[in-house]
Protein backbone atom coordinates (compact mmCIF):
# COMPACT_ATOMS: atom_id res chain seq x y z
CA UNK A 1 0.00 0.00 0.00
CA UNK A 2 1.47 3.44 -0.94
CA UNK A 3 2.10 6.01 1.82
CA UNK A 4 0.03 9.19 0.87
CA UNK A 5 2.21 12.24 1.16
CA UNK A 6 1.53 15.50 3.09
CA UNK A 7 1.83 18.29 0.35
CA UNK A 8 2.59 20.77 3.53
CA UNK A 9 5.28 19.14 4.66
CA UNK A 10 8.85 19.66 3.05
CA UNK A 11 10.65 16.74 2.10
CA UNK A 12 14.72 17.00 3.93
CA UNK A 13 16.07 15.45 0.91
CA UNK A 14 14.84 17.66 -1.60
CA UNK A 15 17.16 20.58 -0.82
CA UNK A 16 19.20 22.36 -3.32
CA UNK A 17 21.91 24.94 -2.00
CA UNK A 18 21.02 28.12 -2.45
CA UNK A 19 23.16 29.51 -6.14
CA UNK A 20 26.21 31.53 -4.50
CA UNK A 21 27.72 32.79 -7.68
CA UNK A 22 25.92 34.71 -10.68
CA UNK A 23 26.65 34.09 -14.41
CA UNK A 24 25.29 32.51 -17.74
CA UNK A 25 26.56 29.14 -18.19
CA UNK A 26 29.32 27.83 -21.46
CA UNK A 27 25.74 26.72 -23.18
CA UNK A 28 24.87 30.53 -23.29
CA UNK A 29 28.55 32.10 -24.04
CA UNK A 30 28.99 29.31 -26.09
CA UNK A 31 32.26 29.29 -27.69
CA UNK A 32 33.93 31.50 -30.61
CA UNK A 33 35.04 35.15 -30.61
CA UNK A 34 34.45 37.32 -27.96
CA UNK A 35 32.33 39.79 -29.62
CA UNK A 36 30.04 37.01 -30.46
CA UNK A 37 29.81 35.79 -27.38
CA UNK A 38 29.28 39.04 -25.53
CA UNK A 39 26.11 39.22 -28.03
CA UNK A 40 24.82 36.19 -27.64
CA UNK A 41 24.66 37.08 -23.66
CA UNK A 42 22.99 40.37 -24.57
CA UNK A 43 21.08 38.80 -26.51
CA UNK A 44 19.88 35.86 -23.40
CA UNK A 45 19.85 39.01 -20.99
CA UNK A 46 16.99 40.24 -23.33
CA UNK A 47 14.87 37.36 -24.01
CA UNK A 48 15.03 36.45 -19.97
CA UNK A 49 14.22 39.99 -19.60
CA UNK A 50 10.84 39.38 -22.62
CA UNK A 51 9.73 36.61 -20.40
CA UNK A 52 9.37 38.46 -17.44
CA UNK A 53 7.25 41.38 -19.67
CA UNK A 54 9.76 43.55 -20.54
CA UNK A 55 10.06 43.91 -23.64
CA UNK A 56 13.16 45.99 -26.05
CA UNK A 57 11.50 49.29 -25.95
CA UNK A 58 11.14 49.54 -22.53
CA UNK A 59 14.72 48.49 -21.99
CA UNK A 60 16.28 50.49 -24.05
CA UNK A 61 13.89 53.73 -22.39
CA UNK A 62 15.12 52.42 -19.24
CA UNK A 63 18.44 52.84 -20.37
CA UNK A 64 17.86 56.17 -21.45
CA UNK A 65 16.96 57.42 -18.34
CA UNK A 66 19.40 55.73 -16.60
CA UNK A 67 22.22 56.97 -18.63
CA UNK A 68 20.83 59.98 -19.93
CA UNK A 69 21.39 59.67 -23.35
CA UNK A 70 19.60 58.01 -25.95
CA UNK A 71 19.25 54.19 -26.17
CA UNK A 72 17.27 52.76 -28.96
CA UNK A 73 15.88 49.62 -29.62
CA UNK A 74 17.51 49.54 -32.50
CA UNK A 75 20.63 49.78 -30.48
CA UNK A 76 19.78 46.99 -28.45
CA UNK A 77 19.20 44.53 -31.41
CA UNK A 78 22.34 45.55 -32.86
CA UNK A 79 24.43 44.97 -29.84
CA UNK A 80 22.85 41.47 -29.51
CA UNK A 81 23.53 40.70 -32.82
CA UNK A 82 26.58 38.79 -33.66
CA UNK A 83 25.87 39.52 -37.78
CA UNK A 84 26.67 43.29 -36.49
CA UNK A 85 30.88 44.21 -36.53
CA UNK A 86 29.69 47.74 -36.53
CA UNK A 87 28.20 48.07 -33.09
CA UNK A 88 29.96 46.88 -29.76
CA UNK A 89 27.76 47.74 -26.31
CA UNK A 90 29.82 50.42 -24.39
CA UNK A 91 30.81 49.81 -21.03
CA UNK A 92 28.32 52.77 -19.49
CA UNK A 93 25.67 50.43 -21.83
CA UNK A 94 26.38 46.91 -20.52
CA UNK A 95 26.36 48.89 -16.91
CA UNK A 96 22.43 50.07 -17.49
CA UNK A 97 21.60 46.99 -19.58
CA UNK A 98 22.22 45.08 -16.23
CA UNK A 99 20.21 47.63 -14.31
CA UNK A 100 17.27 47.96 -16.45
CA UNK A 101 16.85 44.06 -16.77
CA UNK A 102 18.00 42.89 -13.62
CA UNK A 103 20.67 40.33 -15.55
CA UNK A 104 22.79 39.98 -13.41
CA UNK A 105 24.15 36.96 -14.73
CA UNK A 106 25.53 39.67 -17.15
CA UNK A 107 28.13 40.87 -14.21
CA UNK A 108 29.80 36.92 -14.44
CA UNK A 109 31.04 37.27 -17.73
CA UNK A 110 34.15 39.76 -17.88
CA UNK A 111 35.11 37.96 -14.39
CA UNK A 112 34.69 34.93 -15.54
CA UNK A 113 37.51 35.26 -19.08
CA UNK A 114 39.75 35.88 -16.18
CA UNK A 115 38.44 33.01 -14.00
CA UNK A 116 37.33 33.96 -11.24
CA UNK A 117 33.22 34.77 -10.66
CA UNK A 118 30.81 36.85 -9.11
CA UNK A 119 29.46 36.25 -6.00
CA UNK A 120 26.86 37.91 -3.61
CA UNK A 121 28.05 40.41 -1.13
CA UNK A 122 26.64 38.47 1.98
CA UNK A 123 28.38 35.36 0.52
CA UNK A 124 31.56 37.36 0.45
CA UNK A 125 31.16 38.10 4.13
CA UNK A 126 30.61 33.55 4.85
CA UNK A 127 33.69 33.22 2.68
CA UNK A 128 36.14 35.77 4.16
CA UNK A 129 35.04 33.87 8.14
CA UNK A 130 35.77 30.78 6.65
CA UNK A 131 39.07 31.82 5.12
CA UNK A 132 40.18 33.53 8.99
CA UNK A 133 38.72 29.96 10.21
CA UNK A 134 40.94 27.69 8.31
CA UNK A 135 43.87 30.52 8.93
CA UNK A 136 43.13 30.06 12.52
CA UNK A 137 43.54 26.20 12.70
CA UNK A 138 46.30 26.05 10.81
CA UNK A 139 48.32 28.67 13.45
CA UNK A 140 47.21 26.87 16.08
CA UNK A 141 48.52 23.65 14.39
CA UNK A 142 51.66 25.24 14.09
CA UNK A 143 51.61 26.53 17.61
CA UNK A 144 50.76 23.14 18.79
CA UNK A 145 54.22 21.44 16.82
CA UNK A 146 56.07 24.20 18.41
CA UNK A 147 55.01 23.15 21.47
CA UNK A 148 55.75 19.69 21.22
CA UNK A 149 58.87 20.47 20.24
CA UNK A 150 59.76 22.67 23.15
CA UNK A 151 58.67 19.84 25.57
CA UNK A 152 60.61 16.89 23.33
CA UNK A 153 63.48 18.90 23.99
CA UNK A 154 62.68 18.82 27.44
CA UNK A 155 61.97 22.57 28.11
CA UNK A 156 58.60 24.49 29.30
CA UNK A 157 56.54 27.24 27.85
CA UNK A 158 57.58 30.52 29.20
Amino acid sequence: MAKHRDPLTKDLFEWDPPKVSVGYFTEVTGRGPLDNRIARIIGQALRDARDDGLNRAEVARQMTLYLRRTISEAMLNKWSSEGSEDHRIPLDAFIALVHATDARELLCFVPGEFGMTVIESEYAVMIKLHLIREKKQQLEAQEQALERELMSKGRSRR
